[in-house]
């Protein structure tokens, strides 16, 4: 069912780029129950304030920005780590509620709620005695 309800678009240079900065694939797990899709997303530095969720017709995109990764007044001496913008794209079906789509941030994780229109969601059918 993963297949058909939500699909990696590799083409993620649909929209375009002001800042000069690099722009990484966050990492992704999708879990599914049998309301939902849950979508989570590892963006380190991103807040609430610095992610972008836009769905239009059937192209979910994530953005995310990261600002400068300084702390507070001190100087870098070494990192191991680049700080970047991200963006990940994704081409959801027909069988995605997309009035009811959740998404919340903590700690860098954006977490989505992709739940299942009606006519997907598995009914159980009473049998009566004939």
């Amino acid at each position: 069912m993963l297949d058909k309800d939500i699909q990696k678009t590799e083409n993620v240079s649909a929209t375009e780029r002001i800042r000069n900065v690099k722009t990484f694939l966050p990492r992704v797990d999708i879990y599914e129950n049998k309301d939902s899709l849950f979508l989570l997303a590892d963006m380190p530095g991103v807040d609430e304030k610095t992610v972008d969720i836009e769905l239009e017709k059937n192209i979910l995109t994530i953005t995310g920005r990261v600002e400068n990764g300084h702390v507070g007044d001190a100087t870098m001496l070494y990192s191991e780590y680049e700080i970047g913008d991200y963006e990940r794209v994704f081409t959801l079906s027909d069988e995605i509620d997309r009035d009811k789509i959740v998404a919340t941030v903590k700690n860098g994780v954006l977490r989505l709620e992709l739940p299942k229109a009606e006519k997907v969601k598995p009914k159980k059918i009473a049998i009566k005695a004939a």
